[in-house]
């Protein structure tokens, strides 16, 4: 059994700190403002497509999808600029109502950190839009060293150790998605928490392998505070 004192959190922002599913929604939006003044799609039809092929779980060619729907040809890069205004777009996000008074209350205690994946100027104007960035000591976004650099690589791992001055042993990484979050996050002597939301994207999933796997899982982000008081977090 062991038993730390914890002196760092660090934090994983989809799913973990919003509903990433708002930031989809929100990107969806802007694509169907775009179509209507450019292609004549009414927005509110538009939107409500988008949104129905996300729930029937499509990913990766949604906006491919879209268009056939819609009759619309791929011509000249069409797919391509959709893309582009989904991920440029300036995003209306709010945390998850519990996030700011918890970050608020661990502050007083611990050196937070951000750490997240994705492309960078889409995770910054997340970051922006949710006014979250005060609680922080330290923030990375592992696309600033390329995507050969997102999780499960350990280099933002001991990036953000760096950032907050301490050991990785003294540090514990909450995240959601057991395909890439805890994998670098052990390897690097992280603690691991997975916050594990009924609705959440990866909610339904389990880890590959035992090295993917969260030292410790809990259902809300208002269970983390007792769970890192002294004596309580234990590896069995």
């Amino acid at each position: 059994m062991i038993v730390r004192d914890w002196q760092g959190i660090v934090f994983d922002l989809d799913d973990t700190l919003y509903p990433e599913r708002d930031y989809v929604l929100s990107g969806f939006k802007a694509v169907a403002s775009w179509a209507e003044a450019r292609l004549g799609v009414p927005s509110l039809g538009g939107f409500s497509a988008l949104r129905r092929l996300f729930d029937k779980k499509v990913r990766g060619n949604i906006f491919q999808l879209w268009l056939e729907e819609l009759g619309v040809p791929d011509t000249y890069g069409l797919v391509t600029r959709l893309v582009d205004i989904y991920r440029n777009h300036d995003p209306l996000l709010v945390p998850f109502p519990e996030v700011p008074g918890i970050l608020r209350e661990l502050a007083s205690r611990y050196r937070l950190g951000l750490l997240s994946d994705g492309y960078l100027g889409v995770q910054q104007r997340k970051l922006a839009a949710l006014s979250l960035g005060g609680y922080f000591h330290g923030i990375v976004f592992s696309d600033s060293w390329g995507r050969e650099n997102w999780k499960p690589s350990q280099r933002p791992f001991k990036e953000i150790a760096n950032l907050l001055s301490l050991e990785p042993s003294r540090i514990v990484y909450v995240a959601d998605n057991p395909l890439k979050d805890f994998l670098g996050a052990r390897g690097s002597g992280m603690f691991t928490v997975r916050l594990r939301r009924r609705d959440s994207e990866y909610g339904h999933l389990d880890p590959p392998s035992e090295q993917h796997a969260p030292h410790v899982t809990i259902s809300s982000l208002e269970m983390l505070p007792g769970l890192l008081l002294p004596g309580t977090a234990k590896i069995t």
